[in-house]
């Protein structure tokens, strides 16, 4: 989520009118939400300001979102000591949550060269607790199916829908060479929960520090994941000597609290950057997808953050030189 201070249009949104009468019946006074946040999906979220309190509301449309994992995954987080909202009221039917505010300044607009260390540091700690403290149980797995489903759309959103590119042949080849590397190191990989979002946008500020919120699609999975969606994020990029800085702080932290890490740090850098590609290679096409399908073509302007991301990895990593391959066709038809 990212804060958004644009005011609220109730006309022709009946289900805005909907939701400001569903918080007011349960506040017993007449209020009206102002939008809170933006998002890529269908939620939306709007702050209600009633008797000195605040509160956030999501309006989720049963069609096309499910509020109970955010029900399930915000309890699991809770009794791991993580700072999560609160569920203060819920109508699954009509798809509303009322949560208790964690304010409007994310990680994303807070982070600078000043305080990017100790900031790190904190979510490393809540990272470290998550890991060891989240009941896994009856979540989803981060299995091979849903691996190759995400590195699917890459080629078929950004590589056939945005660049027009026809995927057989060749280049197919190598994609499938390419996944056949990322998902075999992702199964290896040790299982703990996994946010799958965990990144500075989707961290708050807040007392304690962060706040972590849209944990709604957490499964069961690789270790390494959170971690390097945290230094590799879509909308902010460090130098990489830093990033290994703050992933070495990372890896002496799970070593000491008993996660099943690697033994050595190189085996562990591995593991990230290979699980740093699938993620990358899956957001690309998800940002294309929103464009083209949802109409929301400004996240496209981050698809170069990403392959700088996989430019890096590619560079010591000769296991992905098909996907070298794959992005030099790409650099020369542009």
């Amino acid at each position: 989520m990212q804060p958004d201070k644009s005011k609220s249009d109730n006309k022709a949104d009946p289900r805005k009118v909907a939701l400001d009468q569903w918080v007011s019946a349960y506040l017993g006074a007449s209020v009206a939400g102002e939008p809170a946040s933006a998002d890529a999906s269908f939620r939306r979220y709007f702050r209600y300001q009633h008797g000195g309190r605040s509160l956030i509301a999501m309006d989720a449309p049963p069609a096309q979102e499910d509020c109970r994992p955010f029900i399930d995954v915000a309890q699991r987080l809770q009794r791991a000591g993580l700072h999560v909202p609160e569920i203060v009221h819920q109508d699954l039917e009509q798809g509303f949550l009322l949560l208790t505010d964690m304010g409007n300044e994310t990680w994303l607009t807070a982070l600078n060269e000043n305080n990017a260390d100790a900031w790190y540091s904190a979510a490393i700690d809540t990272l470290i607790t998550q890991q060891l403290h989240t009941d896994v149980s009856g979540l989803p797995v981060y299995d091979e199916a849903l691996l190759q489903r995400e590195l699917e759309l890459f080629p078929q959103w950004y590589l056939f829908r945005h660049r027009e590119k026809v995927v057989t042949g060749e280049l197919r080849q190598r994609l499938d060479r390419v996944f056949t590397v990322l998902i075999e190191s992702a199964l290896a990989q040790p299982q703990v929960f996994v946010h799958r979002d965990y990144m500075p946008r989707n961290l708050m500020v807040s007392d304690p520090n962060p706040g972590v919120l849209d944990f709604q699609d957490a499964v069961a999975g690789p270790i390494s994941y959170d971690v390097i969606s945290l230094f590799k994020d879509a909308f902010i990029s460090w130098p990489e000597e830093r990033v290994l800085g703050w992933l070495r702080q990372y890896f002496d932290k799970a070593t000491v609290a008993g996660l099943p890490v690697p033994a050595d740090f190189d085996t562990f850098l591995r593991d990230c950057d290979l699980m740093g590609a699938q993620r990358h290679l899956k957001v690309i096409g998800i940002f294309a997808r929103i464009c083209h399908r949802d109409g929301k073509p400004k996240y496209l302007g981050d698809v170069a953050r990403f392959f700088a991301y996989l430019r890096t990895v590619i560079a010591r990593r000769p296991e992905l030189a098909d996907l070298e391959w794959i992005l030099d066709q790409l650099e020369d038809n542009e």
